[in-house]
């Protein structure tokens, strides 16, 4: 098969490469071409097509099932992450059926009630940072959004089954921190259980005690229904297919574990990363801190919701680091032609997403962090994407996007923190996303006094009350 824009340097290099400076990778890629190139970074194809056009992705995500398909095998490299029943791996009428079941839990009223639980979750987590020492903010951040994922998903406040459902879930996730353990998932031949104390054999005795746990919790369900619950395993539990028969506990499995990884890290590295540039930038964070006061001393989330500067800084933090790489693969199904390119049927494509975002056509001076862009400028979802895009876009979008600004309004407006060090924090690999390296250190300097304000406040309402 007939590749447009090859790269120079060997499949093997640019794998390496991939692994370990994947931001470097993409930029010099782009640099060479600027709309699309071919790159050999995956087992499942000799090579698949990045592209960071975005008139080109718009025709591949316009014509999704048609001309492009974006079948669930193209999303191997995280079955070992998350089974072969995600909804990250299911595909046609299936994956359709899943994300119609699970999208009124991220919409409407529900979205309402979450605001609530975020705002207890963010207070009593951020009461128990040390104030004489500097912490990380992705830790912080980590704990927030796993939390919120534990009482939205499984329906978990408290307990020793809750504290181990974490532990063991952030001990995966901090085994992929390293680009050298992430090597293991784009190396299958490296996944060889040679004990507890080999890298794999660490992996799956991990993960063995997390499926444990979930298991139990999946039986305790079934011998005890509560038809009152309306988290979303009981949701899931509930539902059967047009045979009529339920979910069986293998699905429940890699859904939870779905929700535990992708549902949860990926929100509290965004609000790391915002929280790194709400603090680099002073001006920023008075500009926000004006805006927040301008609602009063109670204001109700969906107010918070709707700020258009909170908004716009939020955009810019996942514009300028995004924290998802690239959309889900599609495969042409029939001879394209993609940007005067011509693409064989068979030919697997894949949207930039942090490539398009660097785009100074779209973004000029793209290394600044400028909020101000998405304020004097509409962005198409074809050049503002860090949620993908099509069939295959996030599921959590909307609550990652809440939970993300009532966690940031939450912090600034009721606490004083400084970053620890003076110094730019660059991405690193962290798995398949991009993280903050070091994490962002910070300090607590205690809690914010809020200045007299010179408009009146508003009314005094509950977070999770509906706007009038």
């Amino acid at each position: 098969m007939k590749y447009p824009n090859n790269l120079t340097i060997s499949p093997f290099l640019q794998k390496l490469q991939w692994i370990f400076d994947p931001v470097g990778y993409m930029e010099n890629a782009a640099h060479q071409y600027p709309d699309l190139f071919s790159a050999s970074i995956v087992g499942f194809a000799d090579s698949f097509i990045f592209v960071q056009n975005p008139q080109a992705l718009q025709q591949i995500l316009t014509n999704d099932r048609k001309q492009f398909s974006a079948p669930g095998y193209l999303n191997q490299i995280l079955q070992p992450l998350v089974g072969n029943y995600s909804i990250l791996m299911l595909e046609g009428n299936r994956h359709k059926r899943e994300r119609k079941l699970l999208m009124p839990s991220f919409h409407g009223d529900r979205m309402q009630n979450y605001g609530q639980l975020i705002y207890k979750i963010t207070e009593k987590t951020i009461n128990q940072l040390p104030s004489d020492r500097p912490f990380k903010a992705l830790d912080l951040t980590q704990k927030i959004t796993i939390q919120v994922i534990m009482e939205v998903v499984f329906g978990l406040y408290e307990g020793e089954r809750c504290e181990q459902i974490i532990e063991k879930s952030r001990a995966l996730l901090n085994f992929m921190n390293s680009p050298l353990t992430a090597s293991l998932l784009f190396f299958p031949s490296l996944q060889k259980d040679l004990g507890v104390w080999s890298p794999w054999g660490y992996f799956l005795n991990l993960q063995k005690q997390l499926d444990n746990l979930l298991y139990t919790e999946i039986s305790d369900r079934r011998k005890n229904p509560d038809a009152e619950r309306t988290d979303i395993l009981s949701l899931l539990m509930s539902v059967k297919d047009e045979g009529g028969e339920a979910m069986t506990d293998l699905e429940l499995r890699d859904e939870l574990i779905t929700f535990l990884f992708a549902g949860h890290d990926t929100t509290a590295l965004a609000i790391a990363w915002g929280l790194y540039w709400i603090h680099r930038y002073p001006e920023v964070r008075e500009k926000l801190l004006k805006e927040l006061d301008s609602l009063g001393d109670s204001p109700d989330a969906m107010s918070i919701f709707r700020l258009p500067y909170l908004t716009a800084v939020c955009n810019e933090t996942l514009r300028i680091h995004s924290v998802a790489m690239l959309t889900f693969p599609r495969v042409a199904e029939e001879p394209v032609e993609l940007v005067g390119h011509k693409l064989e049927k068979g030919t697997i494509v894949t949207g930039c997403i942090y490539l398009i975002h660097q785009r100074e056509d779209l973004y000029p001076e793209p290394k600044k962090f400028k909020p101000e862009r998405f304020l004097e400028r509409q962005f198409s979802p074809f050049e503002f994407i860090p949620f993908g895009s099509g069939v295959r876009r996030c599921m959590g979008e909307a609550l990652a996007q809440f939970e993300m600004k009532l966690v940031l309004a939450t912090i600034l407006s009721r606490y004083q923190l400084e970053l620890a060090e003076n110094k730019p924090v660059k991405p690193q690999r962290r798995g398949v996303v991009l993280a903050p390296r070091g994490g962002v250190k910070m300090m607590l300097n205690g809690k914010r006094i809020q200045e007299e304000q010179k408009e009146p406040a508003l009314t005094m309402r509950s977070l999770n009350s509906h706007p009038e």
